[in-house]
């Protein structure tokens, strides 16, 4: 099933390149957001729409920005979530059903810090859930931001970069 819907999506934007950027930039917004992050595996889409990258008919540069602004946005909104409603997001699922995750990941915040943000947006469980306890727990906006954006713009082309340089190493571009 993901791989069909990942398969749909490059398919769009190959067919649809004006539409590339503003698919990446959602499809970065969900894969970054608490609690939709589970149900929109979107890092195989970004993937293969890095490899569409090296295929040539689409600019790196608007796509990146794209995933990067997508991935802050999503995240920035998970950290509102979490300074809004605080302990109530423990009674919504996932985190219902796992109780022990918000305890986890304010560990993982007071062991790592600002640097948790950073960290936790290059692996699939932390991405979404992090910035919400850091807003759960009040880490400074300011400081959060920070290692928002700059997580964001490195995650988006560690996503990017691996399709669009090999599949121009492959095809010998």
């Amino acid at each position: 099933m993901i791989e069909q819907y990942t398969q749909i999506l490059i398919d769009f934007v190959r067919a649809n390149q004006a539409w590339g950027a503003p698919v990446v930039g959602l499809l970065a917004f969900a894969e970054s957001l608490a609690f939709f992050s589970l149900i929109v595996p979107a890092w195989a889409a970004l993937i293969g729409i890095g490899a569409l990258i090296g295929l040539g008919g689409l600019e790196f540069w608007p796509i990146w920005v794209a995933a990067a602004i997508g991935a802050a946005l999503g995240d920035w909104l998970s950290y509102w979530l979490g300074f809004t409603f605080k302990d109530k997001v423990a009674h919504v699922w996932p985190l219902s059903r796992y109780p022990d995750l918000l305890p986890r990941g304010e560990a993982f915040i007071k062991k790592f810090g600002v640097a948790a943000i950073f960290i936790g947006r290059f692996f699939g469980p932390l991405r979404a859930s992090v910035p919400l306890v850091a807003g759960i727990f009040v880490m400074p906006w300011w400081h959060f931001q920070a290692a928002n954006f700059s997580s964001a713009f490195v995650w988006a082309a560690v996503l990017l970069v691996p399709g669009t340089l090999g599949l121009k190493w492959f095809t010998g571009a």
